[in-house]
């Protein structure tokens, strides 16, 4: 008899990548939808260990959450109060760009004429349109308003996210086949993603404060933007830290000058080097349990799927998925591929050494 062309196994595979394919593409149509209770949710799995704390004072739990949403809900007026009347000043600058660009261009055309790079300083100040980017910054001060909105329902989600946090393990027991092995999966996987995102929003929060501090130093303007940047963008693993180095480099570069510039590009990398490669590991203690190609990788999937929220969390949602993937049937393969480490080699009783003879 002739062997069937498609084995069980690989009409399994076959059937699994269908079904993957339709999920990420309903994730993408409705991403509208997902990624705001996505955010909130890790919101409150950030919030969660200081409710408790609030807790173990003899605080109710819904003053506690009332009383953390609401110092929330102060600092972030104050933020965004603040970023609206930086654009503002941004926007109204912006003009003396195109002027204080011809300078450093110039000193830069000999330089490329001597290497053989022949570049008309003219004709690249033509491709330079300072409107162009007053309409981008006047579309973020327009939008500012919704985000205020938006923000205070994500919020709102938060608080009931919270509130819910006593009555969902009993919950969740009732829809598990095996609650128990069920159950410390879920936990598992909570004490890692909390693990995870406490400690890098308090390191990302210190790095925006230094970077604030040493361009307020450096007598940098707008050093509070650039400060908030860092500490948004430190979430993004790997490529964060640079993308945020770029513009505050780039601004120093055209009004003070390369020698300015060179010294705020060292500014970030020693901030770098001293959080992200010292402080950063030995605060997280062990690894992420993610290899470095799936952390980049990741990134990218991601960011694809979720847009900036999802680049932003990109590092925590890998993580959710290879726990699933560690207490599913057939997912321990794949749950090793996402691992850092080598699987555990089998030995069999005796059977890797030759036997003696006497």
């Amino acid at each position: 008899m002739s062997k069937p062309i498609i084995t069980l196994s690989g009409l399994k595979l076959v059937i699994m990548l269908g079904m993957l394919v339709i999920i990420f593409a309903g994730i993408k149509i409705s991403a509208d939808i997902i990624v705001p209770f996505i955010l909130a949710l890790f919101i409150a799995v950030v919030l969660e260990p200081l409710v408790a704390m609030i807790e173990r004072c003899r605080v109710p739990r819904v003053l506690a959450v009332s009383l953390l949403i609401g110092l929330i809900i102060m600092i972030a007026v104050i933020l965004v109060a603040y970023l609206g009347t930086s654009l503002n000043e941004l926007a109204r600058t912006l003009p003396q760009y195109r002027s204080s660009l011809i300078i450093p261009l110039q000193s830069v055309e000999p330089l490329l004429q001597r290497i053989g790079i022949s570049v008309s300083v003219d004709e690249l100040v033509k491709y330079i349109d300072p409107t162009a980017a007053m309409t981008t910054i006047s579309g973020l001060l327009s939008q500012l308003s919704n985000t205020m909105f938006s923000m205070f329902l994500l919020l709102l989600t938060v608080v009931f996210m919270l509130l819910e946090v006593p009555h969902l393990p009993a919950k969740l027991q009732h829809l598990m086949h095996r609650p128990l092995d069920g159950m410390a999966a879920i936990q598992r996987g909570v004490n890692a993603v909390t693990h995870y995102l406490v400690l890098k929003t308090a390191i990302s929060l210190v790095t925006g404060l230094v970077v604030w501090i040493m361009l307020a130093a450096m007598e940098v303007r707008f050093a509070f933007v650039w400060g908030l940047l860092a500490f948004a963008l430190n979430y993004i693993p790997n490529i964060g830290s640079v993308l945020a180095a770029i513009f505050p480099v780039m601004q120093v570069l055209v009004f003070h000058g390369a020698y300015d510039a060179m010294m705020v590009a060292v500014g970030y990398l020693m901030i770098n080097m001293i959080f992200g490669n010292i402080i950063e590991p030995r605060v997280m203690g062990r690894g992420l349990g993610l290899s470095t190609l799936v952390v980049l990788l990741s990134l990218i999937f991601w960011g694809w799927l979720l847009g900036p929220v999802g680049m932003l969390l990109s590092v925590p949602l890998t993580i959710i998925v290879k726990i699933a993937l560690e207490h599913s049937e057939g997912g321990q393969g794949i749950a090793i591929l996402l691992g850092d480490k080598l699987p555990a080699t089998r030995h069999s009783k005796g059977g890797d050494h030759p036997p003696s003879h006497h």
